[in-house]
């Protein structure tokens, strides 16, 4: 992981942020003052783009370098996302695109799925559901961290753009759904993958039983199945 890069000076990420605009949007108008281009931000973007690629390569990673991994770039990113600024929208009517599409999310969460295989469940504590429920709750690292891949994914797609306003807007809605969502699941995976790490148990893959992928589709299958035959025998019992 190039995680070395968060180290680069901000001024020299301006820099080629300028260059960029210079070269790609000449009649942009851009005030370099505005918070998009603070050095918390800059070094934010730095770190998302190794989380997000982290994830896209999922499959190339044995389990132990993925969960190690892991360990060291979570830290990261919820330190650099603790430190960003607030700022107020500037766009009206939702204007900001999603770029991350319903298939793309899927391929990320199975490739974690697959990944973590035995692994991926854990038991969740920091939950509302937690406290109305009489029976232990599980989270799934892959969901988790798809939701992160997700938000911060289209951040960054939205920072690209290098329009100050969609680039502002897009810093607004990460930092609300970081305090209100993902700083929490974040931190929740972070325990798991701890706990994978440090359990005791050789967790390559080859020590897998079966393809978590297949107990997924059998599960949904028999989910499907049930409510087939209560939906038949609901409406057989109205034909008496």
């Amino acid at each position: 992981m190039a995680v070395a890069l968060l180290f680069l000076h901000s001024s020299t990420l301006i820099t080629t942020l300028s260059i960029f605009i210079t070269n790609f949007a000449p009649d942009m108008e851009t005030d370099f003052e505005h918070p998009v281009y603070s050095k918390n931000v800059i070094e934010f973007v730095t770190v998302a783009k190794e989380f997000c690629a982290w994830l896209e390569k999922t499959p190339d990673f044995p389990r132990r370098e993925f969960v190690d991994t892991g360990r060291k770039m979570l830290p990261l990113l919820y330190l650099k996302a603790s430190v960003l600024p607030k700022t107020e929208t500037m766009l009206k009517d939702d204007f900001l695109e999603k770029f991350v599409s319903e298939e793309e999310y899927q391929q990320i969460q199975n490739a974690i799925l697959l990944k973590m295989g035995p692994y991926n469940d854990y038991l969740e504590v920091f939950t509302a559901d937690m406290q109305r429920s009489v029976e232990p709750l599980t989270a799934t690292i892959s969901e988790n961290l798809s939701d992160i891949y997700q938000d911060v994914k289209d951040f960054l797609m939205s920072y690209r753009t290098a329009v100050t306003e969609i680039m502002n807007d897009a810093l607004t809605e990460l930092v609300n759904n970081f305090e209100e969502y993902w700083g929490q699941r974040l931190v929740n995976v972070l325990r798991a993958l701890h706990e994978v790490a440090f359990n005791g148990e050789d967790i390559d893959e080859e020590n897998d039983e079966a393809d978590p992928l297949e107990d997924k589709r059998n599960k949904e299958d028999w989910l499907i199945s049930k409510m087939q035959k209560d939906w038949q025998n609901d409406h057989n019992g109205d034909n008496l």
